[in-house]
């Protein structure tokens, strides 16, 4: 009875003092922030033909689009210190419905490119203020918060890439884009309605700007480590994502429709996954989590390229999902570790970082594919996962 009783604890405290609201409206957001990202992924095969990409131009969109919204991360968190969270999660919202019209316009593959870096930059002025508002609502269940709001974003992921794949394939590619705009504003109102004003004093412009705080958090060696880490996990997952759909389509002669089920899968998973590792993380620490997280995932991709069965693919999708519980820990542990008032503008500049790095991955595996090495590219992610395994097992002790 104890242990039934504990997942409702852990909602009622989620809902007390009407927090409910405001975790459901910021979660919506992320769902929408993240999983239109993912549609990307599932109709790359319609820009492709549409535009006429190779599979290394195809990776430069996927590059583009997280090199903007790596970019967007530093502006964002010196924004949320200074004007607040709550504006700022409006404002990207809001800037997000209205550059994502620009790529359902776009007539070229110059203003494909240009619209869909200005999406990502919209969409990263949500990324750090999610976490400092919610470190702020529930400052002794971050971890589990986090987590939530994260897998909402996987909801979204699971949901969005397939709707917009039998979209793009009923009627045109740009509505595969396009529905998500109207949900966007939605968005916008609901977190407007919900949030309250900011109490807190802000920190000002100037203060802001000097970015005194940041050198020497950044330069902190378990700060350093946490950011390291998630450098290595954003390449593994920024390929993975990217290419997934596309490598069970052209290499593995999957259709379509099939291979973006499994896409939606994956992040389907995250649902789960996520919520629970930010109560591993809020019950036990960093360690143990993130060695099963990534020795799971690691196995998984390893086994990729030798799988040939719908069945095995759907067992591999499941268990290289453990990948997403993967930031929820790490990220949780760095929010915390930030000092107040600043908090914003250090995370910023930890995600610009390693979202930045992981964005470099996409092009690269993508040149690789493109040589005829698919196969090879999802075994060299396996063994850099096995690099993080070790460098967990070795160097933290919590």
């Amino acid at each position: 009875m104890q242990y039934l009783s504990t997942p409702k604890r852990v909602i009622a405290g989620l809902r007390s003092g009407g927090r409910g609201k405001m975790l459901l409206a910021i979660a919506f957001g992320w769902f929408l922030s993240i999983s239109v990202r993912m549609i990307y992924p599932a109709l790359l095969s319609h820009l492709r033909g549409a535009y006429g990409l190779t599979l290394t131009t195809a990776g430069l969109l996927l590059t583009v689009l997280w090199i903007a919204y790596a970019c967007g991360q530093l502006p964002g968190g010196i924004l949320a210190d200074w004007v607040g969270e709550r504006l700022l999660l409006i404002a990207s919202s809001l800037l997000a419905a209205t550059m994502l019209g620009l790529v359902v316009v776009a007539d070229s593959t110059i203003v494909l490119f240009s619209a869909t870096a200005l999406f990502g930059m919209g969409t990263a002025l949500y990324g750090v203020s999610r976490f400092t508002i919610l470190d702020e609502i529930y400052p002794e269940q971050l971890g589990t918060a986090t987590g939530v709001t994260m897998a909402a974003g996987d909801l979204g992921n699971a949901v969005m890439p397939p709707a917009a794949g039998f979209i793009a394939v009923a009627v045109a590619w740009q509505y595969g884009f396009g529905f998500a705009v109207p949900l966007f504003v939605l968005a916008a109102v609901g977190l407007r309605a919900t949030l309250p004003r900011r109490e807190r004093t802000a920190t000002s412009l100037r203060e802001t700007l000097a970015l005194d705080d940041v050198v020497p958090t950044v330069f902190q060696p378990i700060v350093l480590r946490g950011t390291a880490l998630l450098v290595v996990w954003g390449v593994i997952m920024q390929a993975f994502i990217g290419f997934y759909p596309t490598y069970l389509i052209d290499t593995k002669g999957l259709s379509v429709q099939v291979a973006t089920v499994l896409f939606g899968l994956f992040f389907a998973l995250g649902v789960l996954i996520k919520p629970v590792a930010g109560r591993a993380y809020d019950r036990i620490g960093v360690r143990v989590p993130l060695l099963a997280i990534m020795s799971t995932a690691g196995l998984a991709l390893g086994a990729l390229p030798f799988a040939g069965e719908v069945w095995l693919f759907a067992l591999l999708t499941v268990l290289a999902s453990s990948l997403l519980g993967f930031e929820t820990i790490v990220i949780s542990d760095l929010t915390r570790r930030l000092p107040d008032g600043t908090r914003g503008t250090n995370l910023g500049a930890l995600r610009t970082v390693y979202i930045a790095l992981g964005a470099l991955s996409p092009v690269l595996f993508g040149a690789v594919a493109d040589r005829g090495y698919f196969d090879e590219a999802f075994l060299g992610i396996a063994v850099l996962a096995g690099v993080v395994v070790l460098v967990v097992f070795l160097s933290i002790e919590y």
